[in-house]
C-alpha cells in the first residue's frame, strides 16, 4: 500500500477533524440549507457523514451489507445536530480501531468494488473512505460559503483552522 497503516488512520483522523472544524461553523438555522431540492441538506450531509466512513471500512474488511447500511442511516437520521456532531468526533477513535486491528496484509487482499471491478481492500478504503471524506467535505465548504460564511478560506477546508488575521 502506498500509504502505512499509521499514515492511513493519521489521514482519516485529520479528515474528522477538519470537518468537525467546517461543521462548527454552521449557523444552527442554517441546518436545513440545501442548494436544490434534491440535494441534501447541511445537517443531511453531516448525517450520512456519522455512518459512511466506518459503514465503508466494514464493507471492505467484509461485504456490503444493505440492512447495516440501511439501519446505520436510518439511526443517524433520527439524530440532531449534537449527537450527529459527537459521532463524527468520536470517528478518529473509530477509524483507529477499525484499521490498527487488520493485519497489513489484508489491505493488500482483493476485493469486488462497488463498481464490480476488483480491487484491494487498501485502494477502497483511499478511495472511498479518504477520498470521500475530502470531497464531502468540500460539498461542506461550499454550502458556508453559499450561506454567506465569507471569511472562510482554504485554510479552514484543507486544514481545518481558521486563517491568521491580515497583517
Amino acid at each position: 500500500m502506498v500509504l502505512s497503516k499509521s499514515e492511513l488512520i493519521s489521514a482519516l483522523q485529520k479528515e474528522v477533524r477538519i470537518l468537525v472544524h467546517l461543521a462548527g461553523k454552521i449557523d444552527r438555522a442554517q441546518l436545513d440549507y440545501r442548494p436544490t431540492a434534491k440535494q441534501r441538506s447541511s445537517l443531511e450531509l453531516l448525517r450520512y457523514l456519522s455512518y459512511m466512513g466506518p459503514m465503508l471500512i466494514e464493507t471492505a474488511k467484509s461485504s456490503f451489507d444493505p440492512a447495516a447500511w440501511q439501519a446505520a442511516a436510518g439511526d443517524a437520521g433520527a439524530c440532531g445536530f449534537d449527537e450527529i456532531l459527537a459521532r463524527i468526533t468520536a470517528q478518529s477513535d473509530t477509524y483507529a480501531s477499525l484499521l490498527s486491528a487488520m493485519p497489513d496484509a489484508d489491505f493488500r487482499t482483493e476485493m469486488t468494488g462497488f463498481d464490480g471491478q476488483k480491487t484491494t481492500r487498501g485502494a477502497f478504503i483511499v478511495q472511498y473512505v479518504l477520498g470521500g471524506h475530502a470531497a464531502y467535505r468540500t460539498q461542506l465548504f461550499v454550502y458556508l460559503k453559499a450561506c454567506g460564511r465569507e471569511e472562510l478560506t482554504t485554510a479552514n477546508l484543507w486544514r481545518g483552522v481558521d486563517p491568521k488575521p491580515a497583517a
